[in-house]
């Protein structure tokens, strides 16, 4: 992830999870550790959309839905794949079997979160800040397409405790499988239920 999309990502999670649209270009640039300029530059184009209104103590999301749209077309997962491999064990079974360290995410973390999914898939996403206990588990195999993608965790993912809505939105988006949109759909709407929409 850009770490301009770590600032994306911290405004649909306080919108989201929190219910609070505000914050403060000091605020993220603590959270953070990055320059208040880099975080102007992530706010920027929010901005010139009408997505976020500045105000020198108190800036506020104006449009929750916009910004995650905004943000999942800018989202780039190839980039974050860091292993992939394919595993002939039953998908709930391939799933449970992930070390304890892992954030489920895409159609994987959907299931988690609301037990039940609106439609049939194939392949389990994950992120990680560790590699090898997966490679253990789940060794090197490409005699058939893939069906296990770990993504790079980035530093502040963690702190979430669980892969934020906003993420698992982004990385539905951005998936080529039929029944990604049928799963980006139904989160959507989750969400709008959850923030008033």
């Amino acid at each position: 992830m850009l770490k301009i999309e770590y600032v994306w990502r911290e405004l649909l999670y306080r919108a989201i999870e929190q219910r609070n649209p505000y914050f403060s270009i000091i605020q993220l640039s603590n959270l953070f550790k990055l320059s208040t300029s880099v975080v102007s530059h992530a706010i920027l184009p929010l901005k010139g959309l009408g997505v976020v209104k500045i105000a020198k103590k108190r800036s506020k999301i104006a449009d929750i839905e916009r910004l995650l749209l905004f943000w999942a077309t800018r989202r780039n997962l190839q980039k974050d794949i860091l292993y992939q491999t394919y595993s002939s064990l039953p998908l709930l079974e391939k799933e449970s079997s992930m070390p304890a360290n892992v954030f489920p995410t895409a159609y994987t973390a959907y299931r988690f979160l609301y037990d039940d999914i609106p439609s049939d898939y194939e392949d389990s996403y994950f992120y990680t800040g560790d590699i090898q206990p997966i490679i253990k588990r789940f060794p090197p195999n490409s005699k058939k397409s893939p069906n296990i993608i770990i993504l790079r965790q980035d530093p502040y993912l963690p702190g979430y405790k669980q892969t934020p809505l906003a993420q698992i939105f982004a990385d539905l988006w951005n998936l080529p499988d039929w029944y990604a949109k049928e799963f980006s759909d139904a989160l959507l709407a989750k969400i709008r239920e959850r923030v008033g929409l």
